[in-house]
């Protein structure tokens, strides 16, 4: 990470709420205490605790609940994906941010499909990781603008709509049932009816799902969903139209 950025301390205006608890995990502990100092600039923001591996986060989650923890993805011996799950399965509403060295749409690709909320590059800046925070606090995912999403090789192209710039499917399962009940033409209060959850929890995955996929219109929404199996094409589904996915927004 770069060094702090001045204009991050007046950021703080925004975490003027309780103090949102973040853990660090990453074997290096110059690292930790970098992105420790980092974060201690910013008002309502608190690290409370820095561990070096899954053992130690295990000990530390048992005597506390944060709200969000970044991990290295690159510790040795360690697999960032395997803790994630762990995490995911016993503490669902906690948020997660990879850090990682890895720009490739798989790496990409693999972090969102088990649910992390954000990605970023150990060579980000110090700004680009208060927007990652800030953009998974608010319910958003956030991807580091370094990532490229690379066209994949001609010897294992995707099977996809043509026209639509998405080499992988980075959605996680529960987005791509929202997305096929989307695609069928279903309201958000039928979604949530029919998947027992809450409505505000629809719109937050169709959020995530505009993000991930960087669509603005349901056209391109059906399009995919019927490119990746996930609906069939049928003459009896609402025409696609250029109406945005959220028009509110």
């Amino acid at each position: 990470m770069q060094e702090i950025d001045a204009a991050l301390i007046l950021e703080g205006r925004h975490y003027q709420m309780a103090p949102y608890r973040i853990i660090l995990m990453d074997h290096l502990l110059l690292i930790r205490e970098g992105i420790k100092t980092i974060i201690s600039n910013i008002p309502g923001l608190e690290v409370i605790g820095d561990v070096a591996n899954g053992i130690e986060l295990r000990k530390l989650l048992e005597g506390c609940a944060p709200d969000m923890i970044i991990i290295n993805t690159t510790i040795p011996g360690v697999s960032a994906t395997e803790v994630a799950r762990d995490i995911q399965a016993k503490c669902p509403e906690m948020k997660l941010i990879f850090l990682s060295t890895s720009k490739s749409p798989e790496s990409l690709s693999a972090a969102l499909k088990i649910g992390v909320n954000g990605y970023l590059l150990k060579e980000d800046s110090s700004r680009e990781l208060l927007d990652a925070i800030k953009t998974v606090r608010n319910g958003q995912v956030y991807i580091s603008p370094k990532v490229t999403r690379q066209q994949p090789s001609d010897d294992n192209p995707p099977a996809l709509h043509e026209g639509l710039n998405v080499p992988y499917d980075p959605l996680t399962d529960r987005e791509r049932q929202v997305l096929s009940l989307v695609a069928e033409g279903k309201t958000d209060h039928q979604i949530a009816d029919q998947l027992s959850i809450k409505l505000r929890t629809v719109q937050r995955h169709r959020f995530n799902i505009r993000t991930k996929l960087n669509f603005k219109h349901t056209a391109d929404l059906v399009k995919y969903a019927i490119a990746m199996g996930y609906v069939r094409p049928s003459e009896d589904r609402p025409s696609p139209t250029n109406d945005y996915l959220f028009p509110w927004e």
